[in-house]
């Protein structure tokens, strides 16, 4: 005998009318959203590992048997660095393989450049960048192989074996030159070392893939109990006219299971026409190629299986209660409660991440498991809490509106939990990011130029050349505070003229030590400012999308509240209550969670961040607590702006109050 579990599935969804027809649009529409912005972290997060891949190439690694001869400096130009790759074939040896992105291997005097760099040096004067390469005729290009951007920095030098830029005075001897400069013998491009410039990139996306992730596992979580008031009372009163549990399974399994595969392959079509768009997003050297960003089909098709299965777990859960008592859900008898075992499950947790965070370092994966550890348990916490708070304001309420707010609190505080989920947890983040570390800005060599190994009597000559007006000075093995830590050389230090005159003095300078380019202040803070960069970029971006989740999910919920309560909206206008009351009602029941919650959330957040700064030995944010209180102002307009949007909604439910009171 077949199964009437598609038949009665689709009977109810055609006869659920204009409302049903709603809910399940805004459920679609939210599984769009999640796995939209599910695939967007999972491409930053692979994405940047193939960059990173992609820049390992221009670090030497040593041969036993060198063929060649590879040299990596670093120079700056506007504050960004320019990778510069010298290579030169050894005599009598085998022919070594093109790098990645040449057609050959260069020969003596030719320089292939990146595309960005080659529009840079049409741009610039020449005193301020070209010079500082070998005159050529006209430039190579370097292919997307070997770049991690389009908006890369990098050239390629072809020399001869003796020339000083490959010699092993190139192999640099400062803590700066780590990552920045190296030399040795090769055979191949076969590093495995990422360029200081990527090699921060995935473990801050992933970063912030963690913290994203559970805003997204909410919007889901709410788009797969939309309509559940309604949907309860018709499966409980097929319960009662004799359905089967598994039946009543089987009909909210398949009908959320459609509705969000529906809307995740919604969301991913999205993503896939907006690759090109989404390429053009800086991130770390600049924007990506479309290819970084395709995460293939394997992982489309999984982020597509795990929103759908989200939201149809989430959807199946609610059957619970009427599975085992159908009548006390038709009759809405059962007030549903939460445990203690909540609160002791989050202490422990709290505790545990406490012993964790006690000293030493922590891996990008410990740090990842624990904070999904924290919102694990938060997301238990949560409603225990917001029932809490609903008995403690029924009982002291001195308003109608704040009556009504306290017992939809108390009679479920898991969909009350649902709307304010998401910005509670966004307050995390935001409490987490608004006092991150700032890092170096090294202002004390602002305007300053070093050279090691160089002659004062050299630099004011190549100074005096090119009509640049610095005060000179040599420094020694016993000066550890300036450009050159360490390190005999010369320091010029410009007296005027901005960031251009300072270009000059490098670009005039490079011939003073052709084996190691002029070093600025940007050289010598490049590992910090690259660390705190990523950072900073992971924040906003992290901040940006969890507060967008979660005012979706806030949005989606309120509404979903308003179709589902329809009827005990009604009732309540028949009785007399004003729709005014019924809004601040409404409103109620979501500020007073989101404040309570949100603020320990956000306290916490510092705090681990104090944590984590403490770590690194990284100083905290002056200006954190302006940020934060702009993010706290932002999660306030933007929850206030969710509820608000379904205010005609609410309208139109009560117009007739008799009919939808039914």
């Amino acid at each position: 005998m077949r199964s009437p579990v598609l038949s009665l599935t689709w009977r109810l969804v055609r006869s659920s009318g204009r409302r049903g027809l709603q809910s399940r649009l805004l459920a679609a529409a939210a599984a769009a959203v999640g796995a939209f912005v599910l695939l967007v972290m999972v491409a930053a997060a692979l994405g940047s590992g193939t960059r990173a891949d992609r820049t390992a190439w221009r670090t030497p690694e040593p041969a036993r048997h060198a063929t060649a001869i590879q040299a990596l400096a670093t120079t700056y130009v506007r504050h960004e660095p320019v990778s510069v790759v010298s290579l030169a074939q050894l005599p009598g040896r085998p022919g070594t393989p093109a790098p990645p992105g040449l057609a050959s291997f260069p020969k003596r005097g030719e320089v292939y450049v990146s595309p960005a760099l080659a529009a840079l040096l049409h741009e610039l004067p020449a005193d301020q960048l070209a010079d500082r390469f070998p005159k050529v005729s006209s430039y190579g290009t370097i292919g997307a192989a070997g770049l991690a951007s389009p908006d890369e920095l990098v050239a390629v030098v072809g020399r001869a074996p003796t020339d000083p830029a490959v010699s092993k005075a190139a192999e640099g001897s400062t803590v700066a030159d780590i990552g920045l400069a190296g030399r040795a013998g090769i055979t191949g491009f076969h590093g495995t070392q990422a360029n200081l410039f990527t090699s921060y990139d995935r473990q801050t996306a992933l970063l912030g893939v963690a913290l994203l992730v559970m805003p997204v596992v909410v919007l889901a979580a709410a788009s797969g109990r939309l309509g559940a008031a309604r949907r309860e009372q018709q499966l409980a009163a097929l319960r009662l006219a004799g359905a089967t549990p598994r039946q009543v399974v089987g009909m909210t399994a398949l009908e959320s299971a459609a509705l969000g595969a529906a809307g995740a392959l919604t969301g991913a079509g999205l993503y896939v026409a907006l690759l090109p768009l989404l390429a053009e997003v800086p991130y770390g050297v600049g924007g990506w190629y479309v290819s970084q960003l395709w995460v293939g089909l394997p992982w489309l098709v999984a982020v597509v299986s795990v929103v759908t299965g989200l939201i149809t777990v989430s959807a199946v859960s609610m059957l619970r209660q009427v599975a085992v008592s159908p009548l006390g859900v038709a009759q809405q008898s059962a007030p549903r409660r939460t445990r203690i075992i909540r609160l002791v499950l989050f202490v422990a947790v709290l505790l545990y991440l406490w012993g964790s965070t006690g000293g030493g370092q922590l891996s990008t994966r410990r740090v990842i498991g624990l904070l999904l550890m924290f919102y694990g348990a938060f997301w238990l916490f949560g409603p225990w809490v917001v029932d809490r708070l609903g008995r403690l304001v029924s009982r002291f309420a001195r308003r109608p509106a704040t009556l009504l707010a306290g017992r939809r609190l108390s009679d479920d505080p898991r969909g009350a939990w649902r709307t304010v989920s998401g910005l509670v947890l966004a307050g995390f983040a935001a409490g987490f990011f608004a006092v991150s570390m700032v890092g170096m800005d090294g202002s004390a060599h602002r305007g300053q130029v070093a050279v090691a190994g160089a002659q004062v009597s050299e630099v004011r000559t190549l100074l005096r050349e090119a009509g640049i007006a610095a005060t000179v000075r040599s420094v020694g093995e016993d000066d550890w505070d300036g450009l050159l830590p360490g390190t005999p050389g010369v320091v010029a230090h410009m007296s005027g003229g901005g960031q251009a005159e300072l270009d000059r003095a490098v670009t005039a300078l490079t011939p003073a030590n052709p084996a190691r380019p002029p070093i600025t202040q940007d050289y010598v803070t490049a590992s910090d400012r690259t660390a705190v960069g990523r950072f900073a970029e992971v924040s906003t971006a992290t901040l940006a999308l969890s507060f967008l989740v979660a005012t979706a999910s806030a949005g989606l919920t309120a509404a979903a509240g308003v179709l589902d309560r329809r009827r005990v909206y009604g009732l309540l206008r028949l009785a007399g209550t004003p729709l005014k009351v019924l809004d601040r009602a409404r409103v109620r029941e979501t500020v007073i969670p989101l404040v309570a919650l949100a603020g320990g959330t956000t306290a916490i957040g510092v705090y681990a961040s104090y944590r984590l700064n403490k770590l690194l030995g990284a100083s905290i944010n002056a200006t954190g607590a302006l940020e934060l209180a702009a993010c706290v102002a932002v999660g306030a307009l933007a929850m206030f702006a969710a509820i608000g949007g379904s205010r005609p909604l609410l309208r139109r439910v009560t117009e007739d109050a008799a009919r939808s009171a039914d």
